[in-house]
């Protein structure tokens, strides 16, 4: 995830000093434990101002009003206390060349200031503090004590002191070209870590781009470099200054994240607050949705495991268990041949009554040859007894094994490159796991969502095809959004998504659109790596939910056999819902 830089903090702050200064606090929400909502109003707008210390999307831009209160925190309630009604009189940087903003409240704009919010923009190291007129800490987002800092100590009625200022020089427009080369080529090593050694300001990602317009090897030595390309980079780097300086930017999207100073951008954004809003929302989101997928996926794979077992030690007993009419049978040889048995032999060779094949069974010596025929008899109905209660109990656990297994294909297949979707549709297989008691009720705590909707194709002739994503979804088709005019698709004796070929009344689909969709219930199933999958097609009042049945499963009739290829189907578009 790409972090905020000085550069970016610059550009921010400027869109906000020259637009929402002063400001009217109305009220203060917290979003999540590491983000506050600040709700402004000036005279001709409103906007929720987004400060985060979030440690891979630590931010401070305009953004969208949180629904309601997600969270608590000490600082939190504090800033409800003393900032609602109060005016916004200044944004503005602690130190032009460090991300610390000093965010300034008072009764009215030209009044003196009454209290500091202080929003530390520095990576893992973010923070929030808030303090009153002479400094004093009121509260802080994440207290330091003395024994995690030597420098500083941000705790409750300590005085606030900002962290430690970087040793290297402050970049200057004035500094002529002889003394930057100078100091940046004082000492041979790679271009890049000489200019982030050299000056503050830069961040990694900053200085990377600034060498490629340059056209400069980031890995080049500094000793290396001719002077046609200290020229370039020379022309780069005041380049960024006067952006700086003038506090002009270009914000857009690059290839793998966004630039606010128009290097490398594929695309235009409308503002710096958008581009922030946009691009740490969408990141977030992918990163809970992976974090969720993950969870999810290994809970899933831990109780597959489990029921593996389970069955294999079923399956074992069972086995065993088939023995029992083998005991019988030499209990009965036993009594019947009693007098041509001798008392104190380990085995003896009996015929059997059909064929006439010597049967040897084995004896136990100290016992008499009815006691020996006793004890066979016991364990037959020891191992009736066992079978009885051992093959309803696999027939159980593999069950449960296919329900899992179908969930395992539904996690496999989504990748959170949707992540806002995938991860409404993740908080329903988390909720379901929950049900059915996979999963504890702290672990699938979520927050009321609304209903994930399938993913909706356009076949060949225009007709909508809607495929499930996960068990809820695969039900709802099945039994609720299903008419007696559509056809249902799924793969054969696999679990996979359920499909539905939507078909208005007198509609016939052409052979195209049969196979689009079966191309698409193939894909979405557990064959989604073979060149082919057979896929059962029919008419939803075939379908029938069984009594007591996990999510997602069905019993189907009056089927038909089709051939999907779920290869031709990773070249399928979806399309929008109607």
């Amino acid at each position: 995830m790409q972090p905020v830089d000085l550069t970016t903090l610059r550009a921010a702050l400027a869109e906000l000093q020259a637009e929402w200064i002063p400001a009217r606090c109305e009220g203060i929400t917290q979003r999540d434990r590491d983000t506050l909502v600040l709700r402004l109003r000036t005279l001709a707008q409103r906007g929720s101002l987004t400060l985060a210390w979030h440690p891979q999307a630590a931010r401070l831009c305009l953004g969208d009003p949180p629904a309601r209160e997600a969270a608590r925190s000490l600082l939190g309630e504090r800033l409800r206390q003393q900032l609602p009604g109060l005016a916004l009189q200044a944004i503005e940087p602690l130190d032009p060349w460090e991300r610390v903003v000093d965010l300034r409240f008072a009764y009215r704009p030209a009044d003196p200031t009454l209290w500091h919010l202080y929003a530390e923009v520095l990576g893992k190291h973010s923070n929030a503090i808030l303090a009153d007129a002479e400094g004093t800490i009121a509260a802080v987002a994440r207290p330091i004590g003395a024994q995690a800092s030597g420098y500083r100590v941000l705790q409750a009625g300590e005085r606030y002191e900002p962290p430690p200022p970087l040793l290297a020089a402050a970049p200057s427009l004035q500094e002529p070209y002889e003394r930057w080369r100078e100091r940046v080529g004082l000492v041979p090593g790679s271009i890049q870590r000489r200019l982030l050694a050299s000056y503050r300001g830069l961040s990694p990602g900053l200085a990377s781009v600034m060498l490629a317009v340059a056209g400069v090897d980031a890995q080049q030595s500094s000793a290396e470099l001719s002077e046609q390309a200290w020229q370039r980079l020379f022309q780069a780097w005041g380049q960024w200054l006067r952006a700086l300086e003038a506090a002009q930017f270009e914000p857009g999207w690059t290839e793998s994240g966004y630039t606010v100073l128009g290097w490398a951008a594929l695309a235009p954004a409308a503002d710096v607050q958008t581009l922030l809003h946009q691009y740490y929302t969408a990141a977030l989101a992918r990163q809970d949705c992976q974090r969720l997928h993950r969870q999810l996926a290994q809970t899933v794979e831990r109780w597959q495991r489990k029921l593996r077992q389970r069955i294999a030690n079923y399956s074992e007993r069972l086995q065993q268990a088939q023995a029992a009419e083998t005991d019988r049978q030499q209990a009965d040889l036993l009594m019947a041949y009693a007098h041509a048995c001798q008392p104190g032999q380990k085995a003896v060779a009996l015929p059997d009554f059909e064929t006439g094949d010597p049967v040897t069974v084995a004896l136990d010596p100290d016992k008499t040859i009815v006691q020996n025929a006793q004890q066979l008899y016991q364990r037959h109905r020891k191992r009736k007894r066992a079978r009885q209660a051992v093959e309803p109990l696999l027939a159980a656990a593999r069950q449960e094994l296919a329900y899992l297994e179908r969930v395992g294909t539904t996690l496999a297949q989504l990748s959170c490159d949707g992540p806002e979707r995938d991860l409404t549709v993740l908080a329903e297989i988390r909720e379901e796991l929950h049900q059915q008691r996979y999963l504890r009720a702290s672990a699938s705590r979520s927050q009321p969502h609304e209903a994930s909707q399938p993913d909706c194709y356009r076949t060949p002739s225009g007709f909508e095809v809607l495929v499930g994503r996960n068990n809820r979804q695969n039900d709802r088709l099945a039994f609720y959004t299903a008419s007696d005019y559509d056809l249902w698709f799924h793969a054969q004796q696999a679990p996979g998504s359920h499909v539905l070929l939507r078909l208005p009344p007198g509609a016939a689909p052409d052979a195209s659109d049969l196979q689009f969709s079966a191309d698409l219930a193939a894909r979405y199933s557990q064959g989604e790596d073979s060149d082919q999958v057979p896929v059962a097609c029919t008419q939803p009042q075939h379908l029938n939910k069984p009594k007591g049945a996990r999510p997602g499963m069905v019993v189907y009739t009056n089927e038909r056999a089709l051939w999907g290829n779920p290869q031709q189907a990773r070249h399928y578009r979806r399309a929008a819902p109607e």
